[in-house]
């Protein structure tokens, strides 16, 4: 709990009298903040192991909350309340933040509870209706989120909650919503699961109240609003652990469950609802992934491109055959497949190892095997320097390419890259060519450091079609801040190497098309980046390279490889420079690893997608 110098306790006065909505107050943190207060009354709502929740009558500003937790470790005085019981006390009002998690919100909190008297026995306590009694904004997580891309905007933490402390706007802003309603006791009707549970067995859900972003599946997708900013998806809430101790059930994203009541609470980032007890499953999503129907053509014109983030993967890897099947079967053998995280021969022992020489041969094996002797694919990569590439230490993942020499090879003419050889294109004998193929982006500029270079590569039909590959794997958001955090707008961790990466490849497809203005070129791979954080991805604006997605048409909410926290979200891009641009491009992300029933049942965290384009 947060120390309260004794100084500073001593000197405030004691305040009596005062109803649950006055001590929460109409903004984030109380007016009260480090005040005994007297005769606190309200009925006890819930109880947990460490403290029990107090409901008051409501007040006629929705954005004073009608409830509040106090905070208790003592086993006499849990052992003394019981749901349902009217009390009175005295306690001091204090705003809580876990010492481990400085951008959590301040939690509005009772502590040191005496002076407890029971009133009466045995009180109904209705729970608040969301959807019914309050419904949540659908944009916005708050008014601090003020630049171009919302909560998305570049640079990150201008401003935080905490330090501003505005008055609450529950109406318009989900962390308002969220806050006016701490402490209280509500009831989530309808609930479906938006994702799998983490490994505390919680879970995010959306209830039955109007939503946006509504995928097939039944999840939530990023979306640009109708203010032409990024839709945050505020309206929905995590379900943390159940206050009696009973194990939430096991979901996926579209699974729906019975009605779920309990307190709100903010802790570990963001805003959960701590339901009295488990919710049961009441239906489960068909797991029957279909497969993709973008197939293979005989046509040299024609040529299907997979993308696939395959999580570290390596010759010995539990999840190789099963990647290899969904090649093989669900993107239906594509003519070249753009593979990410494709670790050493040694896997993440962390011995020197540098080659993946044998991790991509097994993997083209078990495609072979799996698609009945039909797929035979050879593959290309080039080897990182040990260790400079991030990911794993001792894995050495790279970017790779799997593809049918019966369709392209490699263009000849040009040397293979090593780790620290820069290719470039310049124009021979028979049209643009590359001084290393396949070559690296500039691998020594600081874009790179310790991150993947792009795999570049230059290929030709056996009737001399020619085309560009850009295989790309960005730099991790890893250790960013919760969307629903203190720093406004979140922290995207490393948002300005990511875009200093997108700078790069933009400046290859730029030196490639002056050089050649109808080149053909695809760019893909794993960005670690949303397109709706638009400062990134603004080197590529069109003309200069379109995503697949906007030319195939695909509906925005259908735009997604990943699900993290709240949102089915793209972190995978294919994009094609104006010539392939103006045939007709097709593509489908296929849901292999996040339609599953549980997170166990995936090969990775990222599902692969399947682009038919044409380069003649």
């Amino acid at each position: 709990m947060l120390a309260i110098p004794v100084l500073l306790t001593l000197l405030l006065p004691t305040v009596v009298a005062l109803s649950i909505p006055d001590i929460q107050g109409p903004a984030f943190q109380s007016p009260f903040t480090g005040q005994t207060l007297q005769n606190i009354t309200g009925v006890v709502s819930a109880k947990g192991s460490n403290g029990f929740w107090l409901i008051g009558p409501p007040s006629s500003d929705i954005r004073e909350s009608p409830g509040v937790r106090v905070f208790t470790t003592s086993k006499t005085i849990l052992g003394n309340v019981t749901v349902g019981d009217a009390i009175s006390l005295t306690a001091r009002v204090s705003e809580f933040r876990s010492s481990t998690a400085p951008n959590d919100l301040v939690g509005t909190e009772l502590d040191s509870p005496t002076n407890i008297v029971h009133l009466s026995s045995n009180n109904t306590v209705t729970p608040i209706v969301l959807g019914v009694d309050r419904f949540p904004p659908t944009q916005a997580f708050t008014p601090l989120d003020n630049g171009t891309d919302g909560w998305l905007s570049v640079p990150n933490n201008v401003s935080q909650v905490d330090k501003t402390n505005l008055t609450l706007v529950p109406s318009k802003f989900g962390l308002d919503f969220w806050e006016s309603l701490e402490g209280a006791l509500v009831t989530v009707p309808s609930p479906v699961s938006l994702e799998f549970p983490n490994s505390f067995g919680e879970f995010w859900v959306r209830g039955k109240w109007p939503v946006t972003g509504l995928n097939s599946r039944g999840g939530l997708s990023i979306t640009i609003g109708p203010n032409n900013v990024p839709d945050a998806n505020p309206e929905v809430v995590i379900i943390g652990a159940p206050l009696d101790g009973t194990t939430n059930p096991n979901t996926a994203v579209g699974t729906t469950l019975s009605d779920i009541t309990g307190v709100v609470l903010f802790q570990f980032g963001f805003f959960y609802i701590l339901p009295t007890t488990a919710p049961t499953v009441l239906t489960s999503p068909d797991f029957t992934i279909p497969p993709t129907t973008l197939s293979s053509s005989k046509s040299e014109c024609v040529i299907t491109v997979g993308d696939y983030n395959v999580e570290n993967m390596a010759p010995t890897s539990p999840t190789l055959p099963t990647v290899a099947g969904q090649i093989a079967t669900h993107l239906a053998g594509p003519d070249i497949v753009f593979l990410q995280e494709i670790q050493d021969n040694s896997g993440s022992t962390n011995d020197g190892t540098v080659s993946a020489n044998v991790t991509l041969a097994t993997m083209s094996s078990a495609v072979l095997t799996a698609s009945g002797g039909k797929v035979n694919y050879s593959f290309v990569d080039v080897d990182p320097v040990n260790n400079q590439d991030g990911g794993e230490p001792g894995g050495n993942i790279r970017q790779a390419y799997l593809f049918k020499p019966e369709k392209f090879t490699l263009v000849p003419g040009s040397p293979a890259g090593g780790s620290l050889d820069a290719t470039k294109p310049f124009l021979g004998k028979h049209g643009v060519q590359l001084t290393f193929n396949p070559g690296r982006i500039d691998p020594n500029n600081s874009a790179w450091v310790s991150s993947r270079k792009p795999l570049v590569a230059h290929w030709q039909t056996p009737s001399g079609h020619r085309f560009f590959t850009i295989n790309h794997h960005g730099t991790a958001k890893s250790g960013s801040s919760s969307s629903e955090g203190d720093a406004r707008p979140p922290v995207n961790l490393l948002v300005e190497q990511r875009s200093a990466q997108v700078l790069e490849i933009a400046g290859m497809v730029q030196s490639i098309l002056r050089l050649d203005p109808l080149a053909n070129i695809i760019v893909a791979g794993d960005f670690n980046e949303f397109t709706q954080t638009r400062s990134v991805f603004k080197p590529f604006a069109p003309p200069l390279l379109v995503e697949a997605d906007v030319l195939a048409g695909l509906p925005l909410v259908e735009r997604y490889t990943y699900v993290f926290d709240q949102n089915s979200e793209q972190l995978d891009h294919i994009f094609v420079s104006p010539a392939v641009a103006l045939r007709k491009v097709e593509v489908e992300h296929v849901h292999v690893n996040n339609w599953g029933p549980s997170l166990d049942a995936r090969a990775s965290d990222h599902d692969p997608s399947v682009a038919r384009v044409r380069i003649c």
